[in-house]
């Protein structure tokens, strides 16, 4: 049952055999952030001022999203992705901050196994946890992408899980959604 889930939510992300073939425009790499939105540790201190932001206060929003996402269960294994090493402190980054005050927040993650089919369903997870327990008191725009060089498919995967209305879409669906609520439940 859990294989045939796979195949349905990859069907609905349109990853795999059923996936619409990216245009020709499209980047096959992760793309860059404007020069304006470069990381924060390229930016000095006067500048993420001017923003509204120090260092430190970015330094606590990656803990905060950290904290988060850490504690995300594995959908196969009865591990978080912190116990994986699937999400690491490292893998969190602050990339900057619009002119309205919005933080770029970039997560690394590194699926267990380069053929991982849940990495797709580990990316879903994380940006419904964040969005729902952090973008209401803390405004930002967040990028999720597999670490580089390690899944098979991470170019398809990262635009995927980067992409608005196949994210709406895969939570349409109810076993898919169970899914996802299971994983990041909190147990304590």
């Amino acid at each position: 049952m859990l294989l045939s889930l796979i195949q349905k939510s990859k069907s609905i992300m349109g990853i795999g055999e059923n996936a619409i073939p990216a245009s020709p425009s499209s980047p096959s790499t992760v793309p860059p952030l404007p020069n304006d939105l470069q990381s924060s540790s390229d930016k000095s201190p006067s500048s993420m001022e001017a923003h509204g932001t120090t260092q430190s206060e970015h330094k606590e929003f990656q803990e905060l999203i950290y904290d988060y996402i850490r504690s995300i269960k594995d959908p196969e294994k009865p591990a978080t992705l912190e116990d994986l090493h699937v999400v690491y402190e490292e893998g969190v980054q602050v990339k900057g901050v619009t002119a309205d005050n919005v933080k770029i927040v970039r997560i690394e993650f590194n699926p267990t196994v380069p053929h991982c089919s849940l990495a797709t369903l580990i990316g879903l997870c994380i940006r419904v946890q964040l969005e729902r327990t952090v973008a209401h008191t803390n405004p930002f725009k967040l990028d999720i992408y597999i670490k580089k060089g390690t899944h098979n498919t991470e170019e398809e995967i990262n635009k995927q899980i980067n992409d608005k209305e196949r994210i709406a879409a895969a939570m349409e669906n109810p076993n898919l959604r169970k899914i996802v609520e299971d994983c990041i439940q909190d147990d304590d």
